[in-house]
């Protein structure tokens, strides 16, 4: 039987680029909600329709996974971290950029396996997921196929989320991830491709 040769791509690549941590937290300060349990999404980018009532809902569409369905705002949750914004802004120049959230684990929780079919970069008609790690620390592991993935603050990874995967916080402090949600395109990519190489 022959085998295959065909690359298969990581299930996590560390991207080429890193983000100033205080700047982050300080957007975070300005933006973040009180009396949250367990587990907390702030969106920073969403529907247009969600952030502007005035828009029309959008019509039906035949598939929903790669967001070109409607047209995205960003929230004023957004308008207000600018060191957040200027980072979409970048990758806006690249791609269209979606869904854009503050994924925040209160302490002492987990998020149990599973898998997210419409975030692969081998996934027709998808999206992509970056994760930039704000708040986290030793005891916070992210599992990607039953091994951590060494998510360190200011880093910016690709995880191919169609893929099991868990969060368990053991620690005293909540954990805060910004995540950025694109369509994939060349540019998208030769950048997730080329830092596999690294």
């Amino acid at each position: 039987m022959e085998l295959s040769t065909e690359k298969k791509p990581k299930d996590r690549v560390l991207l080429p680029m890193s983000y100033d941590v205080e700047k982050l937290k300080a957007d975070c300060k300005e933006i973040r909600k009180h009396g949250f349990e367990y587990y907390n999404v702030i969106p920073l980018r969403a529907p247009a329709h969600e952030v502007d009532a005035s828009r029309p809902f959008p019509p039906p569409a035949d598939d929903y996974a790669d967001g070109s369905w409607t047209e995205w705002l960003n929230t004023s949750y957004l308008e207000n971290a600018p060191y957040m914004a200027q980072i979409v802004k970048e990758f806006q120049e690249h791609t269209k950029v979606t869904l854009v959230r503050l994924l925040r684990l209160q302490a002492g929780a987990t998020v149990a396996e599973h898998t997210d079919p419409t975030l692969g970069l081998e996934i027709h008609k998808s999206v992509v997921r970056l994760t930039i790690p704000i708040y986290t620390n030793d005891e916070v592991t992210f599992y990607l196929n039953q091994t951590p993935v060494p998510l360190q603050a200011g880093e910016c990874w690709y995880l191919r989320l169609t893929d099991p995967h868990k969060i368990v916080n053991n620690s005293s402090e909540e954990r805060i991830n910004l995540t950025i949600d694109m369509i994939p395109n060349d540019w998208v990519r030769a950048l997730i491709e080329k830092s596999e190489t690294n």
